[in-house]
């Protein structure tokens, strides 16, 4: 009986070849973006599972109140591992102390900077490392180092690099002890090209025990293993006020918290707002996840709306089958089985233009994502996902189409009836509400990105470069720069200790006039060397720049607009800041920098000058060179004075471009999805219009007899999909609003959503259609009347 009923579906897909193929293509497409959507979400959901210990682990952390908030980070001072080691080591079954590196690898004639980490030995226990060569006890010698095999590779190709030894920043000899495999990409350790020993790290800064108070700076990570059976929240309460009673008076204030964040939380509920978790990228897997569930139904919809629509043309096999005793039960069988057999080769193909399209779609998401080929649990997956989608899109047409009375079809008194085509017209509103949804979501979330990016930065991006510093540029310093500006390759040159795209440092305990004596406060700190500001290009509101013609000035401060604003300073040249009771002289107030996230306000900020060698040098390219000879006269220049490390710059402005990458990549996927669910809707459209000329052949025969125009039974045709669409946009207008608005309300620096946004994407929608309509309009409107009244 099932081979009967699936050469009967068959059949029926030859016989109506149009027909199926709007169905087949718009499954395919609606199953395609789904199971992209799913292997996507699966990415973001199984991030850190590759580790064996992942539902244990748990990283350090700290929530801190200051500037009238409570802010979380995830640095803490270097003692942390060991206060709680030695205090709560029943609790515990690792406790590590971590910093991240960017350094200099050399061996023989090959040298590369890489991320890597410095970790205490047990790392190799408590995350998951499949070593390829060595062992993973080589941490234990402090002056050991582990590679990652890709890192190996680029070093070595195919000589055994173990016991090899590499130059660590042109300064320490390490041994290769052991070659790791690359951990995946969607783990939070996946650009650790190397580690080195903790006890490395304390041997190569000296300057970290020489601190006053080790409590009071936050430079390192610590991260942990849980023992067995104890819970998360429970450990977090005990070891909530470490960091409390360590720190003096002035830190008190800052109310340090010390808490567990696990690892199941760390790469999708990242996002902290008053010491709670407050989203992350949770919210985009959400997002997505709704987008795939519903492109895939307006593909359901598409197969309901033209199988029901075809229902005259079935009535008659209905009314025989039932006639001759088939039951309802068995009319449901065979409409499931031919809705089945379009979905299995909707799915077959649906898996061809994934594979065609994930090289693209990668590049866009920034993944590597693959098909899992030879996974029975994605063909399990995949088998069930089918049998679902089938059941959804056949359940409507099984159910209507069986129920049709053999004898009123049978005698030809079978009509639809006046409220039959109501259901089609509801379904196809809502597929026009999703996509005019998504066209006006994806166009609001491009407009926030332009609005960010328009956002005045208080400073000139344009031809400006940062190079990574060292102790021979900066002891150089001043002859690369008289080099670089007599080559005409620059206009000016400074350090600082750090770019203008970033914040690395802040600090705590300033004091000024009118300041509340318990009110806790942490500003973002940066060290420049004189004519920072020149190079930068900063925008004075008021008062002027460091001077070398002023002795003052090495002790002196320049401040921004929003700390001005902070202090309560409305004239702030002048005014006196002190800190750890030295006096700060402010003597120029700038525009505010923005240093961290375009979306975000910018905090209160403090330059102050710094003799000593700092972490970034910054050029000014001159602009009447072209920068390809300014950038190759610098690195003539660095490589003379600093041979050892291979010359390395950043565009500011490409830096500055980063920030906008996750909002970039959400919003070319959304574009991507919303112009398939525009493509599937218009499919269903089309074969709406296509099936509706057909029905009314011999009234637009008539209609031309009687001397009707083309342009009005195109507009006849027309109006009731036009009215569709309409309906739809006036739906979609307030849902898109609400969401939209929600979204953006994340962002304190956003745009407004203008009636300009809805009314195109409504235009658009109404051209697409009439686009789509009008070809099956026309081509009715233009047959000849003899041929479609000649059966009269």
């Amino acid at each position: 009986m099932l081979r009967n009923y699936l050469k009967i579906a068959f059949r029926n897909l030859v016989k109506n070849k149009v027909y199926s193929f709007i169905n087949i293509a718009g499954l395919a497409v609606g199953m395609a973006v789904a199971l992209l959507i799913s292997l996507w979400v699966w990415d973001e959901v199984s991030f850190n599972t590759y580790h064996q210990n992942y539902g244990r682990i748990v990283q350090v952390m700290q929530h801190i109140q200051y500037n009238g908030k409570k802010e979380t980070q995830a640095d803490n001072p270097y003692l942390m591992a060991d206060e709680i080691r030695t205090h709560y080591s029943s609790d515990f079954k690792y406790v590590l102390q971590s910093a991240r590196t960017n350094s200099l690898l050399a061996y023989a004639d090959t040298k590369l900077s890489k991320e890597g980490r410095y970790f205490e030995p047990q790392v190799t226990d408590m995350l998951t490392l499949d070593m390829v060569k060595g062992t993973r006890a080589g941490l234990n010698e402090p002056y050991a180092i582990l590679l990652s095999e890709s890192l190996a590779n680029t070093l070595f190709g195919e000589e055994d690099p173990l016991d090899k030894t590499l130059k660590l920043d042109n300064e320490t000899d390490v041994r290769i002890t052991g070659v790791y495999a690359d951990l995946p990409r969607n783990s939070s350790f996946s650009d650790m090209g190397f580690i080195v020993p903790w006890e490395l790290f304390l041997s190569r800064n000296q300057w970290i025990k020489e601190i006053e108070d080790p409590w009071r700076p936050n430079f390192t990570q610590t991260y942990a293993q849980l023992t067995d059976k104890v819970a998360i929240d429970i450990v977090s309460a005990k070891i909530k006020d470490v960091r409390l009673n360590r720190v003096d008076p002035v830190r008190k204030k800052l109310k340090p918290e010390v808490f567990l964040h696990p690892m199941s939380k760390w790469h999708l509920q990242s996002k902290f707002e008053n010491g709670i978790i407050a989203g992350g990228r949770i919210e985009y897997v959400w997002l997505f996840g709704i987008i795939g569930f519903f492109v895939l139904l307006l593909a359901c919809i598409n197969f309901m709306n033209l199988s029901t629509a075809r229902s005259e043309k079935r009535a008659k096999e209905v009314g025989i089958r039932k006639a001759v005793g088939s039951v309802r039960s068995q009319l449901v069988v065979q409409f499931f089985s031919e809705s089945l057999l379009v979905v299995a080769i909707a799915f077959v193909i649906s898996l061809l233009l994934v594979q065609l399209s994930l090289p693209r779609f990668n590049e866009v998401a920034d993944k590597k994502i693959a098909l899992p080929w030879s996974s029975p649990v994605f063909w399990g997956i995949g088998i069930g996902f089918s049998l679902l989608t089938g059941l959804i899109a056949g359940s409507y047409p099984a159910l209507y189409l069986s129920s049709f009375q053999p004898l009123r079809v049978l005698k030809g008194a079978f009509r639809v009836g006046r409220f039959a085509a109501v259901p089609r017209k509801v379904l196809v509103v809502a597929q026009f509400t999703v996509s005019v949804t998504l066209i006006i979501g994806t166009v609001v979330v491009f407009q926030q990105i332009q609005y960010a990016k328009n956002r005045p930065v208080g400073y000139d991006r344009d031809g400006l470069i940062t190079i990574f510093s060292n102790q021979d540029i900066h002891t150089h310093f001043d002859a690369i720069k008289n080099e670089l500006k007599s080559a005409g390759a620059i206009v000016e040159m400074a350090e600082s200790s750090g770019p203008p795209t970033d914040v690395w440092s802040t600090s705590t305990g300033f004091e000024w006039k009118g300041k509340d004596p318990s009110q806790a406060v942490d500003f973002p700190n940066t060290s420049v060397s004189f004519d920072y500001g020149k190079t930068v290009g900063w925008k004075f509101k008021e008062g002027r720049d460091f001077s070398r013609d002023f002795a003052t000035d090495s002790t002196a401060i320049v401040i921004n607009e929003a700390a001005a604003k902070f202090m309560g300073f409305e004239h702030a040249v002048g005014e006196v800041v002190t800190k750890d009771g030295v006096t700060h002289l402010i003597i120029g107030v700038i525009a505010d920098m923005v240093m961290q996230s375009p979306y975000q306000p910018v905090r209160a900020s403090i330059f102050h000058i710094s003799s000593e060698g700092e972490a970034v040098v910054m050029l000014r390219l001159n602009p009447d060179q072209s920068s390809s000879e300014s950038l190759e006269e610098i690195k003539s220049v660095f490589s003379t004075h600093n041979p050892a490390v291979p010359f390395d710059y950043r565009f500011v402005d490409q830096e500055y471009a980063k920030k906008f990458g996750q909002e970039e990549r959400i919003g070319k996927l959304a574009s991507f999805f919303a112009l398939l669910a525009i493509l599937i809707s218009c499919l269903g459209i089309f074969g709406l219009a296509s099936f509706v000329a057909e029905q009314r052949t011999k009234e637009i025969g008539i209609r031309k007899v009687l001397g009707a125009s083309v342009a009005g039974l195109w507009a006849l045709l027309s109006r009731d999909f036009v009215i569709l669409v309409v309906i739809s946009c006036l739906v979609a207008a307030p849902i898109a609003y609400y969401f939209l608005d929600g979204w953006l309300q994340k962002y304190d620096y956003r745009t407004t959503i203008s009636w300009w946004i809805f009314a195109a994407s409504a235009l658009g929608a109404l051209v697409i259609t009439l686009l789509t309509v009008s070809f099956q309009a026309i081509k009715a409107a233009l047959m000849n009347p003899v041929k479609s009244l000649r059966t009269e």
